[in-house]
């Protein structure tokens, strides 16, 4: 199974003091908006989501059909695919997505522990 791009999404209490810190360990801004409250830093390939207000806790994303850089691949496994796989596997779904549909979706399970994890594919 193929998930495509890995980041860690953080929940933050001031998103410009987490900017600051997380620039100081060598990330710089990638995609987002601060005026939005939210930025998507890299560190080489290491990509973190700083979300200030959008979420109580920190989440595991993953995005099929994207790489590290944020560019489109062209071959990958569907989110609609991956959901099936792990519905068979009884994995706990937090949210589904209409498996009818096509398109960007995504969907969040839950590891043993509680912790989300989030496959969204944006095409």
């Amino acid at each position: 199974m193929k998930l495509g791009a890995f980041s860690v999404s953080l929940a933050v209490k001031d998103i410009v003091a987490s900017k600051a810190f997380y620039e100081t360990l060598g990330f710089t801004v990638f995609a987002g908006e601060l005026e939005k409250n939210y930025l998507i830093m890299k560190n080489e390939s290491t990509l973190i989501g700083l979300f200030q207000g959008m979420f109580e806790n920190n989440i595991l994303t993953f995005n099929p059909g994207w790489n590290q850089d944020a560019n489109t691949l062209e071959k990958f496994d569907d989110v609609r695919d991956i959901q099936k796989h792990l519905k068979s596997k009884d994995v706990t779904f937090a949210s589904e997505i209409d498996a009818a549909e096509s398109g960007p979706a995504s969907f969040v399970v839950l590891d043993p522990d509680g912790n989300a994890i989030l496959v969204d594919q944006h095409i």
